[in-house]
């Protein structure tokens, strides 16, 4: 058995109970992680909820920050990540908060949470969704499937039909059509969300601009001094899926747009979905290129402080949205669990 396999949830639970987490602190194994999240927003009672794991509740993350205030563990910014990065004998434990997408909930119902707890915080924006340009895709496609028994759709030139009508067959063809269209160059998702969204009466546009923020909120959210705005390309496109101009555009443009609409740099970056497979080696050197001082991933891991990571490839841990319990994330931040093994929440 892998040692990922192992550490599931009834893993962590023995492992908080059983006291190996706080003898792993005691050994001083890791020193600090970045969590990722995408929306803040209430519970809602609907029984197809595929994008759950992307939230979390205003209520959550309140507990979240009121135990970490009780663990002593520092929630600092990106820069201040770099910084102990830099200096790895700083004493304490840290964790930096990071919020993927720019979704409008995270002004309603996250901004008020952090900011009663004085916590920072970093956003990380793909700039064609401010711009009124984005197209968030997976709301659509969460969307038909959610309101209709029966759907189809052009799969490699040919109609696909699939049945909708139970809860499971919404899951299970949510995921297959969230994987297959997630692969597609660019121009090909546009135009297979754009067919669905013809077929069954979505307003893409509307839906897009309804769930996240525009600039006029974006410049709110940054004119506080504990949030950080940190680059996600333009149109967060699947780097592992688009040519050399292509990537350097996107990771160029992103962090210019972001200059000339807030007035200041913008030099920490966010490889779009982040996971293994999703960038390559070349967009790591891009990102180097351009003088980002950190970015990203959605490779879950601790930071060491035996072995630094690379600043352009920092870890993150997904923290999914349908855990309630905080033991977990602590044996986390005790250092305990290897960097391969800290897969808490999975993305489509």
């Amino acid at each position: 058995m892998s040692t990922s396999g192992v550490w599931t949830s009834a893993g962590l639970e023995i492992a908080y109970f059983s006291g190996l987490a706080r003898l792993a602190q005691l050994g001083g194994r890791g020193c600090g992680v970045i969590l990722r999240f995408e929306r803040v927003r209430p519970t809602r009672r609907d029984r197809f909820q595929p994008l759950r794991s992307r939230e979390i509740t205003p209520q959550f993350l309140d507990r979240l920050l009121r135990a970490l205030r009780r663990w002593n563990c520092d929630v600092i910014s990106p820069d201040e990540v770099l910084e102990r990065i830099a200096r790895p004998d700083t004493p304490g434990r840290f964790v930096c908060l990071t919020f993927d997408g720019g979704s409008r909930d995270l002004i309603t119902y996250g901004h008020p949470v952090l900011a009663r707890h004085d916590a920072p915080f970093a956003v990380y924006l793909p700039t064609a969704f401010p711009d009124g340009l984005g197209e968030a895709w997976w709301l659509a496609l969460e969307q038909v499937i959610a309101g209709h028994d029966r759907i189809a759709l052009v799969i490699d030139h040919n109609e696909r039909h699939f049945d909708t009508a139970s809860t499971d067959d919404k899951y299970r063809v949510f995921h297959f059509l969230g994987s297959w269209m997630r692969a597609l160059p660019p121009p090909d998702l546009t135009a297979a969300i754009h067919d669905l969204c013809r077929r069954y009466g979505v307003d893409l546009a509307q839906l897009t601009s309804s769930a996240v923020m525009n600039w006029e909120e974006v410049a709110r959210l940054a004119s506080d001094p504990r949030v950080t705005i940190g680059s996600a390309t333009v149109n967060y496109p699947l780097l592992g899926n688009v040519g050399d101009t292509v990537a350097q555009r996107e990771i160029a443009m992103g962090r210019a747009v972001l200059r000339a609409a807030l007035g200041r740099d913008a030099p920490h970056f966010a490889y779009p979905y982040g996971e293994r497979g999703s960038f390559s080696r070349r967009d790591v050197q891009i990102v180097e290129r351009e003088g980002f001082a950190g970015a990203v991933t959605a490779i879950p891991g601790v930071i060491d402080r035996r072995a630094p990571p690379r600043p352009q490839m920092l870890p993150r841990i997904a923290w999914d949205g349908r855990r309630n319990s905080l033991r977990g994330l602590r044996v986390v931040l005790s250092g305990l669990m290897p960097a391969a093994a800290t897969r808490l929440g999975r993305r489509y």
